[in-house]
């Protein structure tokens, strides 16, 4: 282990596409969806739609442009977007709602479980996720994800990358920043921790986006870790333990 990484006490993990599989969750919900009122959808196609106006979102409520706004509203906004942009028409409000709590029901990577599980033996384990609570909540008890607690922009209002989301999870957690580790799938969210002062730990999720989208999984000397999964980061931090 780093010699920098010995202070470690806990680890804080974004969510989307690091811990669950967002893509392929948004797709299974879709489609299913379709076979019951059986629309003609690019189904893939929608849900890259639909996380790639998630951070244009965002940008409206750090702006100032949008008050306090949660992922759940941001979501729906979206999504009243998409319906007409894919011709989507008939659906009843309960269906709509339903389906925007597809965010909720988001399956975990294979590793997730069992990593998360190996990791909290040794370190008490959050999310930072910018997904409010109630929707982290659901998720966790949806895919029997082992939080300690979940840690939340909304608890902060502040998104991601705003450094007031990374200290407060640290003070929160009783921690100095040094103490605090951010695994995540993104290295902007993991630049914007490191220059808050947290240990930082990079996941190569290559399926993310999709099989046919080259992401970077490049090592970053400027990470504590650069891993594989959640095993390969357990195995680093906690040597010799199952």
């Amino acid at each position: 282990m780093p010699a920098s990484a010995r202070e470690l006490r806990a680890l804080v993990f974004d969510v989307f596409g690091t811990v669950v599989d967002w893509r392929g969750s948004i797709i299974r919900e879709g489609r299913r969806l379709g076979r019951a009122r059986r629309l003609r959808v690019d189904w893939p196609a929608f849900a890259d739609a639909w996380r790639a106006g998630y951070r244009p979102a965002m940008a409206r409520v750090r702006s100032g442009e949008l008050g306090w706004t949660s992922i759940d509203a941001l979501h729906r906004m979206i999504l009243d977007d998409l319906l007409r942009q894919f011709r989507i028409a008939g659906l009843s409000e309960a269906e709509k709602d339903h389906l925007n709590r597809a965010w909720h029901r988001l399956r975990p990577w294979p590793d997730a479980r069992g990593g998360l599980a190996r990791l909290k033996r040794g370190f008490t384990i959050a999310t930072l996720s910018n997904g409010n609570v109630a929707l982290l909540v659901n998720m966790a008890k949806h895919a029997r994800l082992p939080w300690d607690c979940v840690l939340s922009a909304e608890l902060f209002r502040h998104y991601k990358p705003d450094p007031e989301a990374y200290l407060g999870a640290a003070r929160l957690l009783g921690l100095e920043p040094r103490q605090l580790m951010l695994v995540a799938a993104h290295k902007d969210d993991l630049f914007a921790a490191k220059a808050c002062g947290l240990r930082t730990a990079f996941v190569r999720r290559p399926l993310e986006f999709g099989p046919q989208v080259r992401t970077d999984l490049r090592a970053e000397r400027a990470f504590d870790f650069n891993v594989d999964d959640f095993f390969d980061l357990a195995a680093r931090l906690l040597p010799g333990k199952p």
